[in-house]
């Protein structure tokens, strides 16, 4: 089968409410190429769950946008860049919603989907306040042990974007390393889009996802930048920088310039 898109129609699958999970890792392998056909929509999609494990460039631009009112990760920032400075912005003006997440409880969510059970139990959280934070996690008995174990909600999401180095015309797809949970998103996701830099005609093995989990491919050379995508290329610090520094001020600016021909 020949999953091939292009990249507009890849990012017109994504509809208003849904959730959004991207791929990669703080600034490694993100899918920035598909977050700027997104905005190049004539009308974006809106109140956006955004899920990441990690997020960064590509997620504060959707939220400087206006697309997103719900974020699940467990961090988001522009790493030794500085803050997400729309991110930043947003959650101290109360437009986004942040749902407390940590490892633990991304992992355990992701395990849970991935079991087709509503939760995964684990010993991540006891004693601390973030029980408080989410009273959607709850504490309960272990019927073997009789200890104390938080079981946390299996987490499901409707598009997930990976950005890959390679893929082939199935589906079948090279990450080339740093894992993350990419693929862990690729099989709970109701739609796994995939970027690559390379698309060929047959991948000859071993892959990091397999076809069965993918819903399209798109040819997307340095769709990465200016996030890294090794060893393709680096990241971007300069260009990483210069969106810090002007932003939250010159938001709208950037990213006209940004999504422009």
């Amino acid at each position: 089968m020949d999953k091939r898109i292009t990249l507009q129609d890849a990012a017109a699958l994504l509809e208003d409410g849904q959730t959004l999970a991207l791929g990669g890792m703080t600034l490694y392998r993100r899918p920035v190429a598909f977050v700027r056909a997104l905005l190049q929509r004539a009308r974006p999609p809106r109140d956006l769950t955004l899920l990441a494990f990690t997020a960064s460039f590509e997620s504060d631009l959707l939220v400087g946008a206006g697309l997103v009112r719900r974020v699940r990760t467990c961090y988001f920032g522009l790493e030794t860049y500085g803050l997400a400075p729309m991110f930043t912005q947003a959650v101290t003006a109360g437009e986004v919603k942040v749902i407390e997440e940590t490892e633990a409880s991304l992992g355990f969510g992701l395990r849970a989907a991935l079991a087709g059970v509503g939760f995964m139990p684990g010993q991540g959280w006891l004693g601390t306040d973030l029980l408080k934070a989410r009273p959607d996690v709850r504490v309960i008995e272990d019927p073997y042990t009789g200890r104390d174990v938080v079981a946390f909600p299996a987490i499901t999401c409707d598009v997930a974007v990976i950005h890959a180095l390679r893929a082939d015309y199935a589906g079948n797809v090279v990450l080339g390393g740093n894992l993350a949970v990419d693929a862990e998103l690729a099989m709970v996701a109701s739609q796994t889009l995939v970027t690559a830099e390379e698309v060929v005609e047959k991948l000859p093995g071993p892959v990091d996802i397999g076809s069965i989990s993918v819903t399209a491919v798109v040819e997307a050379p340095h769709g990465a930048w200016p996030t890294s995508c090794y060893p393709r290329y680096p990241v971007d610090g300069g260009e990483i920088l210069d969106y810090s520094e002007a932003c939250p001020d010159g938001f709208s600016a950037y990213l006209e310039a940004f999504t422009g021909p």
